[in-house]
């Protein structure tokens, strides 16, 4: 992000630290005020003039963000033609379960799922920083822009955390923050993602920051009776509001702590047949956690790639490590969620903020890397209203432009917002009153492919 833009954003963001330092903050003085509820009033409706109605199908949200971008040659889209230059170590492809559909040879066990999801070849936006293209994939809007808006989990926890209620956040991020960009954006920090922290593969997965591993459940109640006993206060301050939240508050992380958010990380529950298929690895292990959270009806789910993908050097070592976890937990989940009839209201999608160039860089320093590369890249799509066993646009013979049918980030957005009841165009709250929508409105058809329909 260019120097002028942080600073509009960093100027942003301490005015909005600042108005929301008070007892209400700015989201109770929208609320008193009546306009977070008819904001919350658009989820559901679509806009009119022409955009088609998208029948609501998904409750929640599996995002699976490869940041550092991965490479589509190598993966989702790969060109064994192409020659070494492009294809590195990487030249054969493996055939799928939807005859016609190939993958790179690194995936056997996406080959065999290929029914349940769909392939966008065509994505593109041509921004090549992590920070900007991260930001544009994940809100839609340009980076650089007046407001720093929020993230696509942001803007689940707006509309669908009110329907939630539950003691899991709507909005959690296994397990760091994605980073790199402001989450939230103007709406302030109660929209930020709870990030768990912690290893799902440990022999305990305890949630960082909330309970450490070597305290026992025992210990933490005695720790909480000692508390209350030392509570000299009493109920003498119970009529304030701000106390009434903080108990509430507490009493949510005990909840969290000891409670029903307790049992959804607890992954000894599951069979370990189970989880040997989704792989006891790191992220193999997040799938099933991020599984056990549409369950309970968690509305946005994070899985935050551990290690990530920026591969401008030791690109194929890395993808022969990485590759076979990805396409083992990936698998697993669209398998796991079809088996349990969860599929069909749950989206998963799988991308990085942009992909890797289609051209090796054989040069030192990077030695047989791939760099940053915005132009075209591929993102996988599942359930929810998406048709699985197709593929959407189409790169050149060597991936590096766009061949057919472009899908914009704002597109792809704009399609996940709809099949979950979202509005694309609804107001968002902003706490200056400032003009603010989900997504930006364009009428340029160069600007936007359109809703995926074709997938829908």
């Amino acid at each position: 992000m260019n120097e002028n833009a942080k600073s509009k954003q960093d100027h942003q963001l301490s005015r909005r630290q600042t108005l929301c330092r008070g007892v209400v903050g700015a989201s109770g003085a929208l609320l008193a005020e009546g306009v977070l509820p008819k904001v919350l009033q658009a989820a559901g409706k679509q806009k009119e003039n022409g955009q088609p109605k998208i029948e609501a199908k998904a409750k929640s949200v599996i995002q699976v963000f490869l940041w550092g971008g991965m490479s589509h040659n190598d993966t989702w889209d790969p060109k064994p033609d192409a020659g070494r230059d492009y294809t590195g170590e990487f030249s054969g492809v493996i055939s799928t379960n939807v005859p016609g559909i190939q993958l790179g040879e690194l995936f056997p066990a996406l080959s065999k799922q290929a029914d349940k999801y769909a392939l966008i070849r065509s994505m593109t936006h041509g921004n090549n920083g992590h920070e900007t293209a991260a930001y544009l994939m994940q809100t839609g809007h340009q980076p650089g822009e007046r407001l720093a808006y929020p993230s696509i989990g942001a803007v689940f926890s707006l509309f669908k955390g009110p329907q939630y209620n539950g003691i899991i956040p709507p909005y959690v991020v296994l397990t760091k923050p994605q980073g790199r960009f402001s989450e939230e954006g103007f709406l302030g920090p109660k929209y930020k993602p709870f990030a768990t922290g912690g290893d799902p593969n440990a022999s305990r997965f305890a949630v960082e920051g909330v309970v450490a591993r070597s305290i026992t459940d025992e210990r933490q109640q005695a720790r909480r009776e000692l508390l209350s006993k030392m509570d000299t206060m009493g109920g003498l301050m119970q009529d304030s509001d701000s106390i009434a939240e903080a108990l509430q508050a507490k009493q949510k992380a005990y909840e969290l702590i000891l409670g029903q958010g307790k049992e959804v990380f607890d992954l000894s529950k599951e069979e370990g047949a189970l989880r040997d298929r989704y792989g006891r690895h790191t992220f193999g292990q997040e799938c099933l956690v991020a599984r056990r959270m549409v369950e309970v009806g968690v509305p946005y789910i994070v899985i935050n790639y551990p290690g990530g993908w920026d591969t401008h050097k030791n690109h194929f070592q890395t993808m022969r490590r990485q590759a076979p976890q990805l396409d083992q937990g990936l698998a697993a989940l669209l398998e796991d969620l079809s088996n349990r009839g969860l599929l069909e209201s749950t989206i998963v999608w799988c991308s990085g903020e942009f992909g890797r160039g289609p051209k090796v860089d054989w040069q030192p320093p990077w030695n047989g890397g791939r760099n940053h590369f915005g132009k075209v890249f591929s993102v996988l799509v599942a359930g929810g209203g998406f048709q699985g066993g197709k593929v959407v646009g189409a790169s050149d013979a060597k991936g590096e432009n766009v061949k057919d049918r472009p899908v914009y980030p704002v597109d792809l957005l704009g399609s996940i917002y709809s099949l979950a009841g979202i509005d694309p165009t609804a107001r968002l709250p902003h706490p200056l009153g400032l003009e603010a929508r989900v997504l930006p409105e364009s009428t340029d058809s160069a600007a936007s492919g359109g809703i995926l329909t074709e997938i829908m």
